[in-house]
């Protein structure tokens, strides 16, 4: 392995991540969703995609794996808290807030399906 393969690999992963979110997005507007804000990135944490349907916000994290039991098993206890503590940043800007109903979902995306999208996942 060179000195050079590091950079790479991580450059792979990162475009991946991009093309399973975009991926999501479209899955979520299909079904009704309006996208709000994707990679809401705050001191706090990062949130994947905020998706809105009516008065529910969704707040989702994106995972791409070979299958979906790992894919939901990659958002950890740490990981909720930070998608939580952006969610909160975010919902603390807006003006109706009190109208909101909040979720927090997963979207798993794996080779040769459909997404799937676990609604209320932690």
């Amino acid at each position: 392995m060179t000195r050079f393969a590091a950079p790479e690999a991580r450059k792979r992963a990162e475009r991946r991540g991009r093309w399973s979110e975009w991926t999501a997005a479209l899955y979520l507007m299909l079904k009704g969703y309006r996208i709000l804000a994707m990679r809401y990135r705050v001191r706090a944490g990062e949130v994947d995609i905020i998706a809105r349907r009516g008065e529910l916000v969704a707040f989702v994290e994106v995972k791409a794996r070979r299958d979906l039991k790992a894919a939901v098993d990659a958002v950890t206890f740490a990981s909720q808290d930070r998608i939580r503590a952006a969610g909160d940043h975010w919902l603390a800007r807006q003006p109706d807030v009190a109208r909101l109903s909040l979720r927090y979902d997963i979207v798993a995306i794996t080779p040769w399906k459909l997404p799937r999208h676990y609604e209320g996942a932690f």
